[in-house]
Parts: structure tokens; sequence; C-alpha cells
């Protein structure tokens, strides 16, 4: 399976420890394609379809046909995992642009670039 930046992907979160995110759920690649294509390991961020417990830098993704989400769901920004591509189930659908967009705006913030 080929695995691509803003790519939305089934990804098994278990075994998980403490605060960190569990069960097999949805999560948005953040990793550039050139990174992935000689790596073993993928970066994301996970995201819950629990919209009450939106955190102020958590973003909505309002689902529609190209993300292929079940339902609005939040990109828990905070929460940024690598993962060995095994635990990759299959591809869901990608985010738009403008959902990148905010990604990197965020991730300026969350590293101080």
């Amino acid at each position: 399976m080929e695995i691509i930046f803003g790519g939305i992907y089934l990804v098994n979160f278990d075994p998980s420890v403490g605060s960190e995110y569990q069960k097999v759920r949805p999560a948005l690649v953040i990793q550039s394609n050139e990174i992935t294509a000689c790596s073993s390991l993928v970066t994301v961020m996970p995201i819950s379809s629990k919209i009450e417990k939106k955190n102020p830098d958590d973003i909505l993704i309002r689902k529609n046909n190209s993300n292929k989400l079940l339902s609005d769901s939040l990109l828990k920004v905070q929460q940024i995992s690598s993962f060995d591509k095994k635990r990759f189930i299959h591809v869901i659908g990608k985010v738009d642009d403008e959902i990148l967009l905010l990604v990197g705006k965020y991730l300026q913030k969350h590293f101080k670039f």
C-alpha cells in the first residue's frame, strides 16, 4: 500500500500507554512523501469523531467525498505519533488543501520554526 502525505489511513494505535490514543482509528499522514519512501516509520496525527472534546488547537474536519470520514471529526494535532508501516491497515481518503494549510500552521507553532 502506498502511504502519502495528506492521506487518511486506518491505523492500529495499540498497544498504547497512558494518555496516548488507542485502538484502530483514522489518522492523517503529516510526513513528506520523500521521507516516507526511505523510512519504515510514518508520522501521523490521530483523528477522533468526538468533536465535543475539542481542544483549542484541534482542527475540525467536515466529512466529505474526499476524506470519506463517517462523520465530522477532529484532528488531534497535539498527539503527533510515528508508527511502523505495518500498523497501516488501509487508505480511507485524503484531506483538502485547506486542512493541510492549518496543519502546517499548527506545526510551526508546535515546533517553533
